[in-house]
């Protein structure tokens, strides 16, 4: 007792100074970074946002439904999301293949090649060949995944020669950024790059893939009504990507490297997926649940590890794809074709009990249940070669994402005419900003403005915090700052954020503007905290851009400080990143912004491919198609008449490397 009166006599003297000090004034920079938003807020809002988005497999009563919606499903994801732009000439070239040496084994033989997936980009490629081939015998498709190594990867040889000891034709090819393709520019963030010139980027993939299979099926042994697909992770992705768009896969067995995109929203910091498993606008056709269900009759096996250390973990992964794809099978009557396995090994694997579950369905469908096919794997680890042993010659001026995007860019953007006179010119402006809106995906967000508190600085200066929701989907933190009586409001926006913006916060202020610091969609203190990134390039594959939910944002700020009456309002932006998305605001919105200032605003979209830059780095700088019609000068056209003033950034926020 005595010990707490003590502690009571030394804590009663201090609790005035602690309450007086709770209410005293604060310095600009402590107003400024001051938290309004609840913690993960922004994080859960994504999960919720991009969650509530993705399609579902509709339920079909008959057999001919199913096909006809298949059949035209195919061809949308073909059209709409994959062949767009200069990919649709691309796949129109012809397939050129080289073979090379040939490496002896014991009962096969490797032979080398390289085949052109589409002009100017030669892929590795290794088929593993029974030596005695007699007839027509099944053929495997083998899709590797980031595995470093590539085609040199252990498990995936022993799996491809045990293929061959049992008489099948084995096709394996380097995925581009691995093994020997993997250089800086193949790095999968980089096909954004082309994105931004209006041409798919997974287009490469896709045709990667294509065209492998194409080589398989051309060889006089292949048995065109047995070829399987299958792979480990990103070869699992790959897998069912072209398995469920090219049905001259028979028989396919992902392992673990997809789930729904519900699931990857729930699961964020395990299942997200890069680029190539999120390209733009695939989720406003299918989900992965669809892919799966469009596997159906063909023999299915879908792998996943109960233990997985890295992702599409067998206990929330392989249920949802099940569920979408059991109704499907039914209707064929086939239920029994859609299997699944779950290995107990540990980690993130194609070990041997997966690959004798890939063996146990080559055996059953493509054998006849033949009893004396064998289901054990073979212990050829000694015939395991090295990197150096299957290396394939290249042409040293091989394409790749950054040299494609490059190319591409040249002649961009497709400059339309622009009239000289009045009313001609705001014709066009108004078309053009027609075609922006659609590019960036804009929307007229309805804001609901929530009061978070207010304090004040030491010179005068007071804040007011506010909660913007957008449609109740999106709340952008803001920060009013007043001092005396201005006539004038300007929306601030940084690429560090308002917590570091008091210098240009300052400025504005006593310029004798109110300012609304602001931080839209990924900035700041809208920052999702878990794999940011993937969140940003899942909000394009369900249909809306980054870029676009940023603009839109600002623009529906100003035109609630224009229902306020807080005089014109000039939009400010700080950084090339910040001041892309205000310039487009601005672009789309001509009457509530009355002026542009912007700090350190690229002055070509080229600089994004000159730098180098991948979507990891800056994902709304990547919106599809987005240099193919407009570009900087062309967006600030958009602006005109209006004030637009630019100012050279203290700092390259994006050093030449490209290595940030």
């Amino acid at each position: 007792m005595q010990s707490v009166l003590l502690i009571l006599t030394f804590l009663l003297p201090l609790m005035p100074v602690y309450a007086r000090a709770a209410t005293q004034p604060e310095d600009l920079a402590g107003l400024l970074s001051r938290r309004i938003l609840a913690d993960h807020q922004p994080t859960l809002e994504a999960q919720v946002y991009t969650g509530g988005r993705v399609p579902y497999v509709p339920l079909f009563r008959t057999v001919r439904e199913w096909q006809q919606y298949a059949a035209r499903t195919r061809g949308e994801v073909l059209r709409k999301v994959i062949l767009r732009g200069e990919a649709s000439r691309w796949s129109q070239a012809k397939t050129r293949v080289q073979w090379l040496d040939v490496l002896k084994g014991d009962g096969y033989r490797v032979k080398k090649l390289r085949y052109e997936a589409l002009p100017g980009l030669w892929i590795p490629a290794l088929l593993y060949e029974p030596s005695n081939l007699i007839g027509k015998v099944p053929a495997v498709l083998n899709l590797n995944g980031h595995e470093t190594e590539g085609m040199a990867t252990p498990y995936i040889q022993i799996r491809c020669i045990n293929l061959a000891k049992r008489g099948m034709l084995a096709l394996n090819y380097e995925w581009v950024g691995k093994g020997q393709l993997n250089i800086l520019d193949f790095d999968h963030y980089r096909m954004n790059q082309l994105d931004l010139c209006g041409t798919s980027g997974v287009a490469v993939h896709f045709l990667a893939q294509k065209r492998a299979l194409d080589i398989l099926l051309s060889h006089p042994n292949a048995d065109p009504a047995r070829v399987a697909a299958t792979g480990l992770s990103g070869g699992s992705w790959q897998t069912i990507f072209l398995s469920s768009l090219d049905t001259r896969v028979h028989l396919i067995n992902p392992v673990a490297g997809y789930s729904s995109f519900v699931t990857r929203a729930q699961w964020p910091e395990l299942d997200l997926g890069d680029s190539e498993q999120t390209p733009t606008d695939l989720g406003t056709i299918v989900d992965y649940t669809h892919l799966t269900a469009m596997l159906a009759p063909r023999p299915t096996l879908l792998t996943h590890n109960a233990f997985d250390n890295c992702c599409f973990r067998a206990d929330y992964a392989v249920a949802p794809l099940l569920a979408a794809a059991r109704p499907v099978f039914g209707l064929f009557g086939l239920q029994d074709r859609l299997h699944y396995h779950i290995n107990f090994d540990p980690g993130h694997n194609y070990g041997p009990d997966n690959r004798e579950a890939f063996y146990r369905i080559l055996r059953d469908y493509f054998y006849g249940g033949n009893p004396s096919f064998p289901v054990k794997d073979m212990p050829v680890e000694k015939e395991v070669r090295s990197a150096a042993q299957l290396r394939c010659s290249l042409p040293s001026d091989n394409a790749n994402f950054h040299k494609l995007a490059l190319s591409l860019s040249r002649n961009l953007p497709r400059r339309p005419d622009i009239p000289q006179h009045q009313p001609e010119f705001a014709r066009w402006q108004q078309a053009q900003r027609n075609r922006l809106r659609e590019i960036v995906r804009a929307r007229q967000f309805r804001l609901e403005a929530e009061t978070a508190g207010s304090a004040k600085s030491h010179d005068g200066i007071t804040a007011t915090y506010w909660r913007l929701k957008m449609d109740e989907t999106w709340t952008v933190p803001a920060v009013e700052l007043v001092r005396g009586e201005p006539k004038s409001t300007v929306i601030l926006t940084t690429d560090k954020g308002r917590a570091e913006s008091s210098d240009e916060v300052k400025n504005l202020i006593y310029q004798g503007y109110r300012v609304l610091a602001t931080d839209p969609f990924y900035f700041g203190e809208s920052k999702i905290d878990r794999e940011d990134f993937l969140f940003a390039i899942l909000v394009a594959a369900l249909g809306d851009r980054p870029l676009g939910i940023q603009a839109s944002q600002v623009a529906s700020i100003a035109r609630w400080l224009e229902s306020r009456n807080a005089g014109p309002v000039m939009a400010a932006a700080v950084g090339p990143r910040s001041s892309l998305f205000t310039l487009v605001a601005a672009a789309l919105e001509p009457r509530a912004i009355r002026s542009v200032k912007l700090t350190g605003s690229l002055r070509s979209l080229k600089e994004i491919l000159e730098k180098n830059l991948t979507v990891k780095e800056a994902p709304e700088l990547f919106c599809f198609g987005l240099l193919e019609a407009f570009d900087i000068p062309q967006l600030e056209l958009l602006v005109k008449p209006r004030p637009l003033l630019l100012t050279d950034a203290q700092t390259n926020l994006f050093p030449a490397t490209g290595r940030l």
